[in-house]
């Protein structure tokens, strides 16, 4: 079925477990994507950038992604992920997105609250939902860079603040992780994701996924950790199988003879995160 984040991070709150997001670079991945949700019997939230959602198409992207859907069973939410530009946003929601991210982490708190405000508005209003995001994650990705030394923690009183003026479904939150960060593992502020949900009632979110220790999982799903974000490492591997195989293959075959390999170790990638994700050895009872 084709979901709201709203409603496939109600059903991770239930279940003590977190929603693996994970970005698509290109319309070949997401059947295969869609397909390993399905074998392992959990939901998935399909994340798009501004620009891969023009490179495809926004409507392109919503049919495919629920046409899927509905013929593999699976609960399928589509994201637009870290936007900042209001009619990008809303040409994601008017083609069916059912989720968009606003970005507004780079504003002032106040700029922040009132523009992510409107998007909510705009969102709920068209069956959509909406994530925020408070303090500011270091990396790059899709041309949306922040410095080490311009990295924003966020606080927990902020994000209280934050939550009850904008009315967002979910909050991305600065707990040290990175985006585009795979050739090491960060350290992940635990003690900061504790004080922020104990404060703030909705579920929150990990970006820069790749990054963060598979170790380090459990606690952060225990700890409120509802959607995790994992781009990098599907395109980075996607990139070096499609490497091998287009430089073994002869140029008169079928192109699909090299793409298949990249997308299914793509599918390998996102049936073992999910695994993890699902937090099966923690029990219910943890779930505060």
């Amino acid at each position: 079925m084709y979901k709201t984040l709203k409603e496939v991070t109600q059903t991770a709150t239930e279940l003590n477990m977190t929603v693996g997001a994970f970005n698509t670079h290109n319309l070949e991945m997401l059947p295969e994507m869609i397909r390993a949700a399905k074998e392992m019997g959990a939901p998935i939230i399909i994340q798009t950038s501004i620009d891969t959602a023009k490179y495809i198409g926004y409507k392109v992207i919503v049919a495919v992604a629920k046409e899927i859907a509905e013929d593999e069973m699976v609960d399928v939410c589509l994201h637009l992920d870290h936007a900042r530009d209001f009619d990008e946003i809303k040409a994601a929601i008017d083609a069916g997105y059912s989720s968009v991210m606003y970005d507004g982490s780079h504003l002032p708190f106040k700029e922040n609250i009132a523009k992510t405000k409107a998007v909510v508005e705009y969102a709920r209003a068209h069956g959509a939902s909406v994530e925020g995001e408070l303090g500011t994650i270091g990396g790059t990705e899709e041309g949306i860079s922040v410095a080490e030394d311009d990295k924003v923690y966020t606080k927990p009183e902020d994000a209280v603040e934050f939550v009850k003026h904008t009315g967002v479904d979910a909050l991305a939150i600065a707990i040290g992780t990175n985006h585009g960060q795979f050739k090491s593992k960060t350290e992940v502020n635990i003690p900061l994701l504790k004080e922020i949900h104990a404060v703030v009632d909705i579920p929150l979110v990990v970006h820069g996924g790749t990054g963060v220790k598979e170790e380090d999982y459990p606690e952060l799903i225990n700890n409120g950790i509802r959607k995790f974000n994992v781009g990098t490492e599907l395109l980075v591997n996607w990139t070096k199988t499609a490497k091998e195989s287009f430089s073994e293959t002869e140029v008169n075959k079928s192109l699909r003879h090299n793409v298949i390999p990249a997308n299914m170790k793509v599918k390998e990638i996102v049936k073992h995160k999910i695994g993890l994700f699902m937090n099966s050895d923690s029990p219910l009872s943890m779930k505060k």
